[in-house]
């Protein structure tokens, strides 16, 4: 819920009259407001109002005709948003923002009253948008680089962008991040498209409303106790690309070898971004540089120094061989021009097959006063529209619940359809949030899965202290799912550097999963790859 009032104190004054941009609503109901008739005439008046304020109208909801604050519940205020969504759509236009506050000072009283800001034209392209997951050792400047991309702003030489990405005021606070956070920017016809002010949700947005082209950051953990974190962000979150950061007043860490190593377990095309290059003179820069070359080489990867080789050669060669290397300064700007640029031209790798239907295995959950439920995640295949009738699962007993898509929203943008590869937030109707849970799936209600607690799979050992044997108990992750497994490996056991065949088994809850799929799996110190070659479905 919005803390500052004065957007709405100020709409209100505005006023609703004749040839104004901004409309007052008690409510709008489905019954009533979409009735044959009534949508055409509301949809003109919608059209109207958005001509009218230059491509941009504010709908205020929950007060009376004179602009009373009224309030209505959160059911309504849902249901209102609900319908104006579809009159947004019967009129190609688009909701671009909503904002919610209590209706008396006393947020415990007196219902909701909300805006929502509707703009021209309808979105969503279906265009290239390249979804790039971040890695790299602790303050090796991860999240201060992607800051800096994002923006076009230098920084400050204390981390200061990396507080433009969305993450929490705790972790600014300590400078050091728990969770995934994110970034994007894009490109059009003229050039660069950034946000002007990272600290507004609408600047996010209003990237996504104009760039033809979107890039979009995953940004993960470097701290060593949250490497579950990380290799949840690489595996479940349909990349396209790695961007690998090694600090040059450090060098490759144990944890730069363990990032690169989880990035190439998954076959992501990758880039090495060598940071704080202000920092060091040219003969540790060269050092470092050199200790990287050695370290891709030691795992059969061939370094391209994009400097040396040009921008057109790294988008040619990055691939299964071939790692390119780019020398960068979040201080200076070094290097960022040659990762616009890199960016800019990059395939998508990842994105899935659109014609197949709909999947998305949920990463986030959390819940928006007045919407309700929300489930977030990178659209596996098919696509979503606002309305469509989904199940989710399975549930602790093997079950799918049945939902209905709310609203869809793109950082921050709310859109009508979202399509494979992208990330989204959709607002659920018949589920409460903490009912969902993370690697459960959205699919198609004609889809019929089978929940499964134990399959085959084929794996690789690349690091552990002794044998594996039958019991052994890692964390699997798989897709969004991180989930304590079983392993019970053919012939009993497997030794460090071995391949093989293994049933596995989860331990506490089903998931749905398929042949085919790549997991990584992690103990402690302790790593391997796999590869599910067959699924057990549960017996009813």
């Amino acid at each position: 819920m919005s803390s500052d009032r004065a957007t709405l104190k100020h709409a209100i004054e505005r006023g609703e009259h004749e040839g104004g941009s901004v409309e007052f609503k008690q409510r709008l109901t489905k019954n009533l407001h979409l009735a044959d008739g009534r949508r055409e005439s509301l949809a003109a008046q919608l059209r109207h109002r958005v001509l009218s304020g230059d491509g941009e109208a504010t709908y205020v909801v929950g007060v009376t005709d004179d602009g009373g604050i009224a309030g209505i519940s959160p059911e309504a205020f849902s249901e209102s948003m609900d319908v104006l969504s579809l009159l947004a759509e019967e009129a190609e236009v688009h909701i671009a923002d909503v904002q919610t506050w209590s209706a008396a000072e006393d947020p415990d009283g007196g219902g909701l009253v909300g805006l929502a800001t509707i703009r021209e034209g309808t979105v969503i392209r279906d265009d290239e948008h390249i979804v790039v997951g971040t890695a790299g050792h602790v303050d090796h400047g991860k999240s201060t680089l992607v800051g800096s991309l994002v923006t076009g702003q230098a920084d400050d030489g204390e981390g200061g962008t990396r507080g433009y990405l969305d993450i929490q005021p705790h972790e600014i606070e300590r400078g050091l991040s728990a969770d995934l956070s994110y970034g994007v920017y894009g490109f059009d016809e003229e050039g660069v498209v950034r946000m002007e002010n990272p600290h507004r949700k609408g600047d996010r947005a209003r990237v996504v409303e104009e760039a033809e082209r979107l890039v979009s950051f995953v940004d993960t953990v470097g701290h060593e106790p949250w490497l579950r974190t990380t290799i949840r962000g690489l595996v479940g979150q349909k990349l396209d690309y790695g961007l690998l950061t090694v600090a040059a007043d450090d060098g490759p860490t144990r944890t730069s070898r363990e990032h690169l190593g989880i990035l190439l377990a998954t076959e992501l095309p990758t880039i090495v971004a060598i940071t704080k290059a202000d920092l060091v003179d040219e003969t540790r820069l060269s050092e470092v540089e050199r200790e990287v070359e050695q370290l891709l080489r030691e795992v059969d990867k061939t370094p391209l120094r994009v400097a040396r080789h040009g921008v057109d050669t790294a988008v040619e060669e990055i691939g299964d061989t071939v790692v390119p290397v780019v020398t960068t300064s979040a201080v200076t700007g070094q290097g960022l021009g040659t990762l616009d640029r890199l960016f800019e031209r990059l395939p998508k790798t990842g994105a899935g097959n659109i014609e197949q239907p709909f999947r998305m295995y949920i990463d986030r959950t959390y819940n928006v006063t007045g919407v309700g439920a929300v489930a977030s995640g990178t659209i596996e295949s098919g696509r979503v529209e606002a309305g469509d009738e989904l199940q989710l699962g399975p549930m602790a007993d093997g079950r799918f619940r049945d939902v209905e898509v709310r609203s869809i929203e793109m950082h921050y943008h709310r859109v009508d359809k979202a399509r494979a590869g992208r990330i989204v937030g959709i607002a659920l109707r018949g589920v409460e949030e903490e009912e969902i849970e993370r690697g459960m799936v959205l699919l198609p209600r004609s889809a019929e899965p089978d929940p499964v607690r134990e399959f085959e799979a084929d794996v690789v050992v690349l690091n552990h202290p002794t044998r594996i044997n039958n019991g052994y108990e890692p964390v699997v992750h798989l897709e969004t799912i991180s989930e304590a497994a079983t392993f019970f490996p053919d012939e009993g056991r497997l030794l460090p550097g071995d391949s093989g065949h293994a049933r596995v088994r989860f331990k506490f809850s089903p998931y749905l999963i398929e042949a085919g799929q790549r997991f990584v799996f992690r103990e402690g110190r302790s790593k391997g790859v796999g590869t599910v070659t067959e699924v057990h479905p549960v017996e009813e």
